[in-house]
């Protein structure tokens, strides 16, 4: 059992790391919002004085505000689902006994460490070009004119791109989950003469419910920051302008750091919103 003097001791050995973590957080945030209340143009005289909510007001009462909101709920939505619903099946694959199965593991996890940028530009040439990517010659071997990916199925593109990249994590985490398994309860299942489907529905899928939740909840809180794929890719247009790329947007055009700053607020705002509606999600199943 801890001691009093042994908590203390604790307490503060952790204490410069957890300082150097708040200032690190809090810090940039605490510029950000001070910044957000400026009319700040640091290519065209600096500091120009306090507009107070101005900042807010224009940013949020743009055109591109809400289509920006909403390409942002439907691409992490998108990738959401398919990464969750692939990264099971692919889980319940690679928990199979197979010939060359460590290799196979390091296959299906290796895209994860990939860049986005770098990502985003192999999708880009190598896949999506219309003319000599992969995906056009196989359109062009049964007779079909290739697809214009990121003009025409511009969301889906980015979609697929950003999918590709964090299914690995999804994989990789449902996985460990599937091995927690007790096998006897599917050997008993199995022996009772319970087909697949009702094996994987109620006993599969219950266990992996706290892994699917917390897959959901990291991948939600880095896909509301999407930049690099989109920046590489489709530059914002057709529709896959983001709430991320729009405020790189604003304070490109209008060299006004203020008015970013402001859009970075309320980006922190919608980002909290989906995480503490997500932990509450998580702490149900954590507490099952």
């Amino acid at each position: 059992m801890s001691t009093k003097a042994s908590r203390s001791a604790a307490r503060l050995m952790l204490a410069p790391a957890v300082i150097l973590l708040l200032g690190w957080m809090l810090v940039p945030l605490t510029l950000t919002l001070i910044f957000s209340f400026q009319r700040y143009l640091p290519l065209r005289g600096g500091f120009q004085g306090w507009v107070g909510f101005e900042n807010y007001v224009r940013f949020v009462t743009s055109s591109a505000f809400w289509p920006s909101v909403q390409a942002t709920v439907i691409i992490v939505g998108g990738v959401l689902l398919i990464t969750v619903t692939l990264g099971i099946l692919l889980a319940i694959l690679l928990d199979q006994p197979m010939w060359g199965q460590g290799m196979v593991r390091i296959l299906v996890i290796a895209p994860f460490f990939v860049m986005p940028t770098v990502s985003g530009l192999v999708w880009k040439n190598m896949f999506m070009d219309p003319n000599n990517g992969l995906l056009s010659h196989l359109w062009r071997s049964v007779g079909a004119d290739p697809i214009i990916w990121l003009s025409d199925a511009s969301m889906l593109s980015i979609i697929l791109i950003v999918s590709w990249q964090w299914l690995p994590f999804a994989t990789l985490i449902l996985l460990t989950a599937i091995q927690s398994l007790d096998s006897e309860q599917l050997e008993a299942a199995e022996m009772d003469g319970a087909p697949m489907l009702s094996r994987f529905w109620h006993i599969i899928l219950p266990h992996l419910a706290r892994a699917i939740t917390i897959v959901i909840l990291i991948q939600t809180i880095f896909l509301l920051a999407i930049f690099a794929e989109i920046f590489v890719t489709t530059q914002g247009s057709f529709g896959t302008r983001t709430l991320t790329y729009l405020i790189f947007q604003r304070v490109l055009e209008s060299q006004n750091v203020g008015l970013g700053s402001a859009g970075g607020i309320y980006a922190v705002i919608l980002a909290n919103i989906f995480a503490l509606f997500l932990m509450r999600i998580v702490g149900k199943n954590l507490d099952r």
